[in-house]
């Protein structure tokens, strides 16, 4: 059994799979596309060291914000990852919010060249200006097969595809052949989401996100930009970093930055929710993750499926 802990931003994730690991002797696989980029912090929820209960964590700080990390590349390393947990006779645990990302582990993902960043940049921000969905009518003109074959609220897949089109002049679903099949361990993985009350999940993310402006977030961005990173680099795209990009470069207010942040947040919880629940055999917990009940529930619920699994 490989239980997935997942749900949206300032669902305490992390906090309920620190609590699993102890309980299951296991190691956490981070699954956050964020939190993979070294040099990026306050806006990032990692863990700091002295707050993982002793706990191993992994796929953390891995590449540089100038990089593009790609979900293919993520899901190599997560998979070579838990086969040498595993093979400590521990148990690895998924604990994130990106979606795509288990994804990418459990479906094999095209080799597709890498995203160039001005097209992602633009094409986010059709997203942002109309909807998600508006990439799945986009991308439904230019390849009906792909957009057939993708749900119109998934739309990093749909985004991937277009940004393929745009770039090569090619339809992904005729370049997408002999795919290899899932790995095994795909069968394993066990998802448990948290969907705590929307409104108190809203109020945490507005208060997690003044927090973040109060603790450094703006002189965080500033010296990574002097440092080289450019504007346009794949790790600004989270939200809080994209805003204070903008707020640094003259585009917004500091308040108009931190508003858009906390609006920018809560839409992509609610996108998160949208995946998760489009996904099979989910266990839901309506909690957040430091709810006692809520490790309880979670708990019960990997006991019994790594009994069944036996």
């Amino acid at each position: 059994m490989i239980p997935a802990i997942v749900g949206p931003t300032a669902s305490g994730k992390s906090e309920l799979g620190i609590k699993l690991a102890q309980q299951f002797h296991g190691e956490i696989i981070n699954l956050d596309s964020v939190q993979v980029y070294r040099r990026i912090y306050v806006a990032t929820a990692k863990v700091p060291p002295a707050e993982q209960g002793g706990v191993p964590h992994h796929l953390i700080d891995l590449v540089e914000p100038t990089e593009n990390f790609t979900a293919g590349e993520y899901a190599k390393l997560a998979i070579a990852t838990i086969e040498e947990i595993e093979a400590r006779q521990r148990m690895a645990i998924l604990v994130g919010g990106t979606g795509f990302y288990l994804r990418a582990i459990t479906h094999p993902v095209f080799a597709s060249p890498a995203t160039d960043l001005t097209l992602r940049e633009r094409l986010m921000k059709v997203r942002d200006r109309h909807s998600p969905e508006h990439l799945h009518r986009l991308l439904r003109r230019l390849d009906a097969k792909a957009a057939a074959a993708i749900s119109p609220r998934d739309w990093s897949k749909a985004l991937r595809a277009l940004a393929f089109y745009f770039q090569t002049g090619r339809r992904i679903s005729e370049a997408q052949k002999d795919l290899p099949p899932p790995p095994p361990l795909a069968s394993r993985i066990r998802i448990v989401a948290l969907s705590p009350p929307r409104d108190l999940l809203y109020e945490k993310i507005n208060r997690r996100a003044e927090l973040m402006f109060a603790s450094g977030l703006i002189e965080e961005v500033k010296g990574l930009l002097e440092s080289g990173v450019p504007a346009n680099a794949k790790a600004f795209q989270a939200h809080g970093y994209r805003r204070v990009v903008e707020y640094l470069q003259g585009w917004r207010t500091r308040e108009d930055a931190l508003n858009q942040m906390k609006l920018d947040t809560r839409h992509y919880a609610k996108r998160q929710l949208s995946w998760w629940r489009a996904q099979a055999e989910v266990k839901w917990l309506q909690r957040f993750g430091d709810d006692q009940q809520a490790f309880h529930e979670a708990s019960d619920y990997l006991s019994m499926m790594r009994d069944k699994d036996l």
